[in-house]
C-alpha cells in the first residue's frame, strides 16, 4: 500500500483545501447560505438553489473560524451570524446584507447565540450567558430593545418562537438532577411557562421546532434510552412517538406542509437522514451513499426547501463535504456544491476501516495514577486508518465533548497525520454519543476513569491484530476533552506511549470548574463530577497535573490563548507543574510547550490550521 499523500507540500496543501460549513436555507428555499474560505479566508457565500451560482456576500467582516453557524432574517434579505473577537466566543449578532454591508443586532456581555427569528420580521430569540447562567433573552429588531425572558439557575437551551411570535419553547431543568432536561412553553414574555408531560425526571427532552400552524412541537426524549422523535399535541398534552428502537436518532424540522418529520439517524459510524410519514407513523431512509449524511445541526437553521426538496451535507472519509439537494419525491440527488480536492483526488486520501474490541475499562497496560475496579465488559467501535507505511507508528486521537463520537466522515486531521506517515486510531469510548442515554451516563463519577481505559484498550487491540505496527512508536494526541485524553494517557499509562500531543485540553479540574462558561460548568462538570466541595478527591485524582511526575514520554502542549470553554490557564498550570517537578523545557528537553495567538478553542481559519499542522508534524518527526 502506497501513502500517495506523502508529498513535498502535502500539510500546505491539505491546509488549503477550502471548507464548507453551516449550510441554511433561506425562507422561499431559492438559496442556500454556507460559510466557505474558497478565497483563502472565511467568507459567507450564497448559492442558487436553481442555478447553482455562488456569490460572495462578506468581505472580511466574519469571524476567521466558522464554529457558529448562519441564520436568515425573516424575508431572506439578510443574513445574521455570530461575530467575536479571535476566537473568544465572545459572540454579538451582526446582520449581512447582500450589498457587503454588516451591522450589529444584539450586543451583550458575554455569549450570545441565536435561537430563533419570528416570521414577524421584529423577534429574535436569543440565549445569553449575560448574567452568568444561560437563558433566554427576545431582542425586537424594530425597537433594537433586548429583554431578558428566563432566569433558571441552570441552562436553559433549544429556545424556539412559535409561527405568531407569541410564545416560546425551550429546554430547563428545575431538578436536582444534572442529567435531567424538560421542555416548557411560555409566552413570548417569558410569563406563564407549563412545563410539558415528555419523559421521565433524569431523562433529556428538548424541543426541536413548532408545526407550520403552531398547535404542536417537534420534540426529542431519550427516556427509553435511544434518542427519539416525537410529536406533542399542545392542546391534548399528548405525544407521539416515532421510533424505530435499534438506532439513536434526532429530530431535526417539520416538512412545510406539516404531514412529516426530518431527523437523523446514527448507525454504527455512519449517518443518515430519515423521513417520519406522520400519519403512518413508518420512516424510510434517504437514499444516499454509505458515510455521514447530516441535516442543520441548529434549531435555527433550515433544512428544507419546500415539501419535497431538502438541503443535506454529505462527507465519507475519503470524500470532502459537499452540499446536495435531496428530492424526497424521487429519491434522487444533485450536487450544489461540490467539494474541492486542490492536488488531489479522493483515492488519495485514506479511507477508515470500522473496528470493535471489547473492554472493561482496565487494559493490561500498568495504571501508574489511579486504579479503579473493572466496569462492565462493553463492545466498542473505532474507527482505523491504514497509512500504508510498514512498519507504521501508531496515533491515537481521542475525541472531545466527551459527549461527541468519531464517525464515517472526513477528517482533515486524520488525513494529514496519514501524510506524515502516521496509522491512526479513533476510539468511541463509554460516554461517547449515538448509542443512547446509558451509554453516555457510564462516565458520570467515572471522568477519567473506564473510558480512559477503553482507549488504552483499543490501542492494545491494534498492536495486538496488526504486527506491522510499530510498538516502539506510538503516540496520542487529541484537543479538547481529547486533551484532557492526551494528558491522561500520558500519566495513567505511560509505558503504552512513546510520545504525546495535548491541544486545548483539561488539566486541573477545579481550576476547569472556576473558570469555564457557567453553563459548561453545570452542564458538563458538574453532571459528571459534581462539585469540587462536593468530591474534592476525585476532582483531585483524576486531574492530570496531580500525577505530573508520571510523564514518562515527548509532550508537545499546545492552547490557544483566546480559548474560554478550556482557558489558558489549563496549559499553562501543567507547564508550571511540569517545571516545578524538574521536566526540561524545549526542542531538546521533556516537553514543548505552545500557546496560539489569536485563537480560542480550535480554528477553521486555513492560516491557523496550517500552523497548528505544522506543530504536530514538526514535533512528531523529531520525537518519533
Amino acid at each position: 500500500m502506497t501513502n500517495t499523500l506523502a508529498t513535498e507540500n502535502a500539510i500546505e496543501e491539505l491546509a488549503r483545501l477550502p471548507t464548507l460549513a453551516h449550510p441554511t436555507a433561506a425562507p422561499d428555499g431559492s438559496a442556500v447560505a454556507c460559510y466557505y474560505d474558497v478565497s483563502g479566508r472565511n467568507e459567507v457565500h450564497v448559492v442558487d438553489v436553481e442555478t447553482g451560482e455562488r456569490t460572495q456576500w462578506s468581505d472580511g467582516d466574519v469571524p476567521r473560524s466558522a464554529r457558529w453557524f448562519l441564520v436568515w432574517d425573516a424575508d431572506g434579505e439578510r443574513i445574521f451570524y455570530h461575530r467575536d473577537e479571535g476566537g473568544d466566543e465572545q459572540n454579538d449578532v451582526y446582520a449581512l446584507s447582500s450589498d457587503g454591508s454588516t451591522e450589529p443586532v444584539v450586543e451583550l456581555d458575554g455569549q450570545v447565540v441565536i435561537q430563533g427569528v419570528g416570521d414577524d420580521g421584529r423577534t429574535l430569540l436569543v440565549g445569553s450567558n449575560r448574567d452568568g447562567q444561560m437563558n433566554l433573552f427576545r431582542h425586537d429588531l424594530v425597537d433594537d430593545e433586548t429583554t431578558k425572558l428566563t432566569d433558571y439557575e441552570l441552562s436553559v437551551s433549544s429556545g424556539n418562537l412559535s409561527p405568531d411570535c407569541d410564545r416560546i419553547a425551550y429546554a430547563a431543568n428545575e431538578t436536582d438532577d444534572l442529567t435531567n432536561r424538560d421542555v416548557y412553553v411560555a409566552a413570548v414574555d417569558g410569563s406563564n411557562p407549563r412545563k410539558l408531560a415528555i419523559g421521565e425526571t433524569g431523562a433529556e427532552a428538548a424541543p426541536i421546532e413548532w408545526s407550520p400552524d403552531g398547535d404542536r412541537l417537534l420534540v426529542s426524549d431519550n427516556t427509553t434510552d435511544l434518542g427519539r422523535v416525537g410529536v406533542y399535541d399542545l392542546e391534548s398534552d399528548e405525544v407521539t412517538w416515532y421510533e424505530d428502537g435499534q438506532f439513536e436518532e434526532r429530530a431535526v424540522t417539520f416538512l412545510d406542509d406539516g404531514s412529516a418529520v426530518l431527523a437523523n439517524r446514527t448507525r454504527d459510524v455512519r449517518s443518515v437522514p430519515i423521513v417520519y410519514d406522520l400519519d403512518s407513523g413508518t420512516a424510510r431512509e434517504l437514499d444516499l451513499p454509505d458515510g455521514v449524511a447530516t441535516l442543520g445541526m441548529w434549531g435555527a437553521t433550515t433544512s428544507a426547501l419546500d415539501d419535497e426538496r431538502i438541503v443535506v451535507q454529505h462527507t465519507t472519509p475519503t470524500t470532502r463535504p459537499e452540499v446536495l439537494v435531496y428530492d424526497l419525491a424521487d429519491d434522487e440527488y444533485e450536487v450544489l456544491v461540490e467539494a474541492e480536492y486542490g492536488p488531489f483526488d479522493p483515492s488519495d486520501f485514506v479511507d477508515a476501516e470500522y473496528v470493535t474490541f471489547t473492554s472493561d475499562g482496565v487494559p493490561d497496560t500498568r495504571a501508574a495514577a489511579v486504579e479503579h475496579d473493572p466496569a462492565d465488559e462493553l463492545d466498542i467501535d473505532a474507527l482505523f486508518y491504514d497509512a500504508g507505511e510498514r512498519p507504521s507508528p501508531l496515533l491515537v486521537t481521542p475525541h472531545g465533548g466527551p459527549r461527541a463520537r468519531d464517525s464515517k466522515r472526513f477528517s482533515l486531521y486524520t488525513q494529514v497525520l496519514a501524510s506524515q506517515g502516521f496509522s491512526v486510531l479513533q476510539v468511541n469510548y463509554r460516554g461517547s454519543s449515538g448509542r443512547g442515554r446509558e451509554f453516555v451516563e457510564r462516565l458520570i463519577d467515572d471522568w477519567g476513569g473506564s473510558e480512559q481505559g477503553d482507549v488504552a484498550t483499543g490501542v492494545e487491540h491494534v498492536l495486538e491484530t496488526r504486527e506491522w505496527i510499530d510498538e516502539n512508536r506510538v503516540a496520542v494526541f487529541g484537543g479538547s476533552y481529547g486533551g484532557y485524553s492526551a494528558y491522561w494517557q500520558l500519566v495513567q499509562y505511560p509505558d503504552l506511549y512513546d510520545a504525546g500531543i495535548a491541544w486545548i485540553g483539561v488539566t486541573e479540574l477545579e481550576d476547569m470548574h472556576e473558570n469555564t462558561f457557567d453553563h459548561y460548568r453545570t452542564g458538563l462538570i458538574e453532571k459528571y463530577l459534581g462539585t469540587p466541595q462536593e468530591n474534592p478527591t476525585l476532582y483531585e485524582e483524576r486531574s492530570p497535573v496531580t500525577h505530573v511526575e508520571n510523564l514518562d514520554a515527548p509532550l508537545l502542549m499546545a492552547h490557544g490563548v483566546n480559548d474560554n470553554r478550556v482557558p489558558v490557564s489549563q496549559a499553562r498550570i501543567f507547564r508550571d507543574a511540569l517545571l516545578e517537578a524538574g521536566y526540561v523545557e524545549g526542542e531538546d528537553g521533556d516537553f514543548e510547550y505552545e500557546e496560539l495567538s489569536d485563537e480560542g478553542h480550535a480554528s477553521s481559519d486555513q492560516e491557523q490550521k496550517l500552523r497548528t499542522f505544522r506543530l504536530l508534524a514538526d514535533f512528531l518527526d523529531r520525537r518519533l
